[in-house]
């Protein structure tokens, strides 16, 4: 899949750059619509630098904010289609447990989004996820449709589909230079394409790319312990490949959040992880000093002891991977406020793979003057005061 050397020029209907999870899905959506569409990677596939690696991923209808809630059914549907596309598997279904203080609004927000007959009482919680330990004053619920997307196998599915519909994908070319106009001009390290449509999904380095273009987007990427935990007594009940994933959310200790699922990654572990993590430069991510400090792991590993107290206390694994997140941990699903051609989807802060399908129909359809299938109003560039600077 690796670009050849020779310098290429072609025009295309439509450009994509980023060949993660949610620029695979908007390429995917437009080479459906039958729009002759390149997707542009700058890393060579598969790779692990960005967002959209591993092997596991929770989803869920469980969403404390109603944008997101009324997502989800089509994001499920989005991921079924692409099963049957693709003949493959791409999600197992766990359930999921939430659980936090009583009245804490985000889990009384994924209450509103389950029902109230999803609501666990201590018996039900103990044959459900018999592993799991509530303090005094916690309540847990149900989401039935929670489970684990293989996020490994679903770029590659998306990205199959993608060039069965007549798509191009091009990897290990980096972006140099965009240039705007009706038809605008895409450089990279090995070729200058043409487009009259633009989408820009490039994870962690999309506000390096956008920057020339007159925007400063208030994306921080961060990088993230990713934890895997081994049982003291393997086999023990509620553990392995079954166990339900579970998301922890309001408590003091760890006022990000916590989430675990069935490690696909390393069978017979846990991935039990911080949702938050520290600032870093995508580009020098996996440059940890020895004896660097982790502050999430300890805490992780207090939390590990208070509720789920049959896994070791200290990770038996410890990866990273990064978020690009934004001030208020939503995405960004907007036109450029002075180039409308140009199409930014980013700042997926931790929880965007499992709404990929949606958002990239979302971006497609922007990128095509259509009634966006979804409202976008609350992904708009212009919550963040500041961010378009003076055209360069």
């Amino acid at each position: 899949m690796a670009a050849p050397s020779q310098p290429q020029q072609a025009t295309y209907d439509a450009i994509v750059i980023g060949a993660g999870i949610q620029g695979s899905f908007a390429a995917y959506h437009l080479a459906q619509r039958h729009r002759d569409t390149l997707l542009l990677e700058q890393f060579i596939l598969p790779h692990s630098r960005g967002s959209s690696h591993g092997q596991s991923r929770i989803t869920r209808s469980a969403y404390a904010w109603v944008p997101y809630a009324r997502m989800m059914p089509d994001s499920f549907c989005l991921w079924q289609r692409l099963e049957a596309e693709a003949g493959t598997s791409l999600y197992r279904r766990t359930g999921l447990v939430v659980l936090g203080p009583a009245g804490d609004p985000e889990l009384e927000g994924c209450r509103r989004s389950l029902g109230a007959d999803h609501v666990l009482d201590a018996t039900a919680l103990a044959q459900r996820f018999p592993g799991l330990r509530l303090c005094a004053g916690e309540v847990a619920m149900w989401d039935g449709t929670g489970g684990v997307l293989f996020a490994d196998r679903a770029p590659r599915a998306v990205q199959d589909v993608f060039r069965r519909h007549g798509g191009t994908l091009r990897d290990g070319e980096k972006v140099l230079r965009i240039e705007p106009g009706a038809v605008l001009t895409v450089t990279t390290t090995a070729g200058l394409y043409r487009a009259s449509r633009l989408i820009i999904a490039a994870g962690a380095w999309t506000g390096a790319i956008v920057a020339p273009l007159g925007l400063r987007l208030p994306l921080q990427p961060r990088r993230i312990d990713v934890c895997y935990w081994r049982e003291k007594e393997p086999g023990s009940p509620g553990a392995g490949r079954d166990r339900p994933c579970f998301m922890a959310v309001g408590l003091s200790q760890a006022p990000h959040g916590v989430y675990g699922l069935p490690a696909l990654e390393y069978p017979g572990l846990v991935k039990v992880c911080y949702h938050h993590g520290s600032p870093v430069d995508p580009e020098e991510r996996d440059r940890v000093p020895p004896g660097t400090p982790r502050p999430d792991v300890a805490l992780l590993s207090s939390f590990i002891s208070s509720y789920l107290p049959g896994l070791e206390p200290q990770p038996a694994v410890v990866e990273t991977c990064l978020y690009t997140n934004t001030p208020d941990g939503d995405f960004i699903l907007d036109r450029h406020p002075k180039f409308s051609n140009i199409i930014i989807g980013a700042g997926f802060s931790g929880h965007g793979f499992k709404l990929a399908p949606v958002v990239g129909k979302l971006l497609c359809e922007l990128s095509l003057g259509e009634e966006p299938s979804h409202s976008t109003a609350p992904f708009a560039i212009t919550r963040f005061p500041g961010a378009l600077r003076a055209a360069l």
